[in-house]
């Protein structure tokens, strides 16, 4: 598979249609480099905030009210770019309404053939349980990527919690889909080693897309920082320091061709296999530490 992650540098649009004229300019741009699969940003979504009065825009809550108008176009959007391309979008975040003034940031991915699904983020940041209105999500997914190909969808924050991205492994998934969008250099320093984590315990391809650049007229898109990457087990074979491709500067995209079948036979000769040993470390003797 050929996977292309964004460096999304955030804009702000006029209207939905110079936001969809963006999608379709970089979309077409990757699919024209025979890109299989992209991944686009956590909180995507708030670019549509852009055109909203000053006053709605700068009340996250109400802003988010005001956008739900929009996610049918939303929806539309990705649908035909993903029909039209031929690829797969994981289209970032959507922050959907789930009702009593509440919304969940959800991650929808969008099939060639039409059809779609999403992950909700489970884990909440700080500044998410601060809004009051945001909530997690209470399932975890694995779906088919293409024929032969499970992935599954970790948001963010939820990157640095190995438990779920297990369970996703052992349903079979062997890429995971990071969407994030971090404004510190240590948020992005955490989302990126969780990454890394993720990557080497379970012997998956990882691949991360982040938010990039300044949007003073957003309380939640106001600084980004981080670079694109595609991440793999740090083992015999496979690169060293992890990182199969990432962006630098002013790049849009981190591609690279994943050999699932070659990950899959690194495991016969890893110099380590934490995805084969992790039940070791669940021996009734591990489970607490005795106090002496």
């Amino acid at each position: 598979m050929k996977l292309a992650a964004a460096k999304y540098r955030i804009e702000a649009p006029a209207d939905f249609e110079a936001f969809a004229n963006r999608q379709r300019a970089m979309l077409g741009e990757i699919a024209r480099k025979c890109v299989q699969l992209a991944l686009l940003p956590e909180y995507l979504s708030l670019e549509l905030a852009a055109w909203q009065p000053a006053q709605v825009r700068a009340d996250l809550p109400a802003s988010l009210a005001a956008l739900q108008a929009l996610e049918p176009q939303w929806h539309a959007l990705y649908a035909s770019l993903a029909r039209e391309t031929g690829m797969a979008i994981q289209a970032g975040t959507f922050l959907t309404a789930t009702g009593d003034g509440r919304y969940r940031n959800r991650a929808w991915w969008y099939a060639p053939d039409g059809s779609r699904l999403f992950q909700d983020k489970l884990q909440l940041t700080g500044f998410e349980k601060q809004l009051g209105v945001i909530e997690g999500g209470d399932a975890l997914e694995v779906f088919e990527a293409q024929p032969g190909l499970r992935a599954g969808i970790s948001i963010c924050y939820d990157s640095e919690f190995p438990l779920p991205v297990r369970a996703q492994a052992e349903a079979g998934a062997r890429l995971l889909l990071v969407p994030s969008c971090t404004d510190t250099e240590a948020g992005a320093t955490r989302v990126r080693t969780g990454c890394l984590a993720r990557a080497l315990e379970n012997r998956m391809f990882v691949a991360q897309s982040v938010t990039a650049g300044e949007a003073p007229w957003s309380p939640a898109l106001d600084v980004n920082t981080g670079e694109a990457a595609i991440y793999a087990p740090m083992d015999a074979g496979l690169p060293a320091d992890g990182i199969v491709a990432t962006t630098r500067g002013d790049e849009a995209w981190a591609i690279a061709d994943l050999d699932f079948d070659a990950l899959d036979a690194s495991r016969a000769h890893a110099q380590v296999a934490n995805d084969r040993d992790w039940n070791a470390q669940l021996k009734p003797g591990l489970r607490r530490a005795r106090v002496r």
